[in-house]
């Protein structure tokens, strides 16, 4: 999907009355209203526009020449990083990763321990790696994610169903918290 493409969806979704700034919405909850946050896989820069507006400290990560033209285009004052999430190193640390819309899903097979772990290398002590991705009867699920925060040295603290916190008891999709300890 192209970058125009991507941003003409979430405003179709805007227009239909869906708000599409649950994901900044979660994050501004969780952090409490200040904080650093990396936005990795951050596509075109929808929310880490969003949680700077809010008055968030971000920076953003993507592979995707087209996505980061884009989210510079929206915002030219953020930081973003044409990067690969396996490898990538800023050298810095966030109080917040987050990795919304299927990120790790994304990202080459074989590959999300090495994502898991990158994300995990930027958090400050007590720092939250969030992610919401799709749970499917095969392939990267929430068992082999908890083991690769595990080896990460993060800890689950939460798991919701929606980013609008709805408990996650099961279904299709999650949003898991894991701190940084």
């Amino acid at each position: 999907m192209s970058g125009r493409d991507y941003d003409a969806r979430w405003e179709r979704l805007e227009a239909e009355g869906h708000n599409p700034h649950g994901e900044a919405g979660f994050v501004d909850w969780l952090l409490g209203g200040a904080g650093r946050v990396l936005d990795a896989g951050c596509g075109t820069g929808r929310v880490a526009v969003e949680l700077a507006r809010r008055g968030y400290e971000v920076a953003g990560v993507d592979i995707d020449s087209e996505m980061i033209s884009g989210a510079r285009a929206k915002a030219p004052e953020l930081a973003w990083h044409q990067l690969d999430l396996v490898v990538f190193d800023l050298g810095e640390v966030f109080d917040a990763v987050v990795m919304a819309g299927n990120v790790v899903l994304f990202t080459a097979p074989g590959t999300e321990a090495a994502v898991v772990a990158r994300c995990a290398a930027h958090l400050a002590p007590g720092g939250a790696l969030v992610a919401g991705f799709q749970l499917r009867g095969e392939g990267y699920g929430l068992d082999q994610y908890d083991a690769d925060c595990s080896a990460a040295g993060l800890a689950l603290s939460e798991r919701y169903a929606t980013w609008d916190r709805t408990r996650w008891a099961s279904g299709d999709y999650a949003v898991s918290v894991h701190l940084y300890v």
